[in-house]
């Protein structure tokens, strides 16, 4: 039985891992989401703007724009003597800004921008930025208090805040939550896309091979349940495969590639961070703290032990869903029938993933534990609470009733599957499955 399933076994597995497909998600993936994730700043660095002159017509009787600064690419001009509605029909600028007399003492002014084309988002930031900021000013100043505006700033704080798990016996670590929640996320994501597109890659190869009678000849030499696992098992050496060089990749990421990129006076501001002392290049603290987190040799052991543990739920999550697939393929004669019933198969999916979601929020809530306790979400919703160092009773109780899951699906799909396969040319019933399953 062993030997027949290890042919299955490694068939299905040298059959995908040779496809181009698989090498180029495999190796080049991980560096397209990286330099995706890099895109929007290298756009707005290399991309540059054009320039945008502004027509200001300042009707306020302080004239507050003799105030607005411009920028490489924004430019002010003043307006003296330009009534309004001249200073609408100028063509030769980019737009007008009309500021009215009361927007000193109006609560919530109204400030016009008419342009002559399509407005940047960008453009409209700055402006605005800008006339709040000076409003701002303006207001302080009727208080007439000395200084007023300096106080406001030095009362202005910025903390290093970071936690620190009490209830773990390892020495003083700092955590970040962010970097937990996004590491959750991103995690319950990829077992997500496993999940459905392994699964499925199952179904479709059983209904492949049953519409080309395949599965007649081959179920000659081999039962239909060691047929049914080997292609499981095959699928799942496939995505282990595939899932471990990630973790690889993630950890060169984070101890090599990180700490190489980020400059190294940003990288001691944060490690300054993590030990207590001041900073000097003003970076924002959060940032600060979530590089000490990710680049520390604690967080990188961290990350491979969740990464094992992580896999664990890659593979049984596969393994229970993959044969719910593997029952569902070997029911039907075409891919359209398969669709209408796994249909049933993708709702937990994507129910796990909705919950997930709710877990990464709150990784200690009762809804967030239950349902990574509960074997058809636990998958997704309990890779979202790893990171956020919960307790190993729960991962290890979420495991056992995730194994037994696995076995008590793969039990009922393997009498489907035995039945199944040998039918042909009718749509089964709810009915017709239930009849299969009592077959001895």
């Amino acid at each position: 039985m062993a030997n027949n399933i290890g042919i299955i076994i490694e068939r299905e597995y040298m059959q995908r891992v040779r496809k181009k497909s698989f090498i180029f998600t495999t190796l080049l993936l991980p560096v397209v989401m990286l330099l995706f994730s890099l895109l929007p700043a290298l756009i707005m660095i290399f991309a540059g703007s054009d320039e945008t002159n502004v027509l200001v017509v300042d009707e306020t009787p302080q004239r507050i724009s003799a105030q607005l600064e411009g920028s490489d690419d924004l430019h002010f001009i003043p307006s003296e003597g330009i009534s309004r509605d001249s200073a609408m029909r100028r063509q030769d600028v980019s737009g007008v800004l009309i500021i009215p007399a009361n927007a000193t003492t109006s609560k919530s002014p109204q400030i016009r921008y008419y342009s002559n084309g399509p407005v940047s988002i960008v453009t409209e930031g700055e402006m605005r930025g800008r006339l709040n900021d000076i409003l701002s000013a303006e207001r302080l100043n009727n208080y007439d208090i000395p200084g007023l505006q300096q106080i406001i700033d030095d009362s202005k704080v910025d903390i290093a805040f970071s936690a620190v798990r009490l209830d773990k016996d390892e020495p003083e670590e700092a955590t970040s939550s962010m970097v937990s929640y996004m590491l959750g996320l991103g995690l319950s994501f990829i077992l997500y896309m496993f999940v459905l597109i392994y699964g499925q890659m199952v179904m479709n190869s059983i209904i492949e091979e049953k519409s080309n009678r395949v599965l007649e000849v081959v179920v000659s030499s081999i039962r239909p349940t060691q047929l049914m696992l080997g292609k499981i098992l095959g699928v799942a050496a496939v995505a282990l495969t595939q899932i471990v060089i990630w973790c690889v990749v993630a950890v060169v990421i984070s101890s090599v590639v990180i700490p190489a990129v980020i400059p190294a006076d940003i990288m001691a501001d944060a490690q300054a961070l993590k030990a207590g002392a001041p900073t000097t290049t003003g970076t924002d603290a959060d940032l600060l703290n979530m590089l000490s987190v990710v680049t520390s040799a604690g967080a990188i052991g961290s990350m491979i032990v969740n990464m094992l543990i992580i896999t664990a739920y890659l593979l049984l999550g596969f393994l229970l869903y993959a044969s719910i697939f593997a029952a569902i393929g070997s029911a039907v004669d075409n891919l359209q029938d398969a669709s209408n019933l796994s249909s049933w198969a993708v709702m937990p999916i994507v129910l796990g993933i909705m919950f997930a979601l709710l877990a990464a929020s709150n990784p200690t809530g009762t809804v967030s534990f239950w349902t990574s306790i509960i074997p058809l979400t636990s998958p997704m919703v309990m890779v979202a609470r790893i990171p956020f160092g919960i307790p190993s009773w729960e991962i290890w109780l979420s495991l056992v009733l995730l194994v037994a899951g696995f076995l008590g699906i793969a039990w009922v799909a393997g009498k489907i599957y035995r039945v199944g396969i040998f039918m042909y040319g009718k749509k089964p019933s709810v009915k017709d499955l239930v009849k299969w399953m009592r077959y001895k």
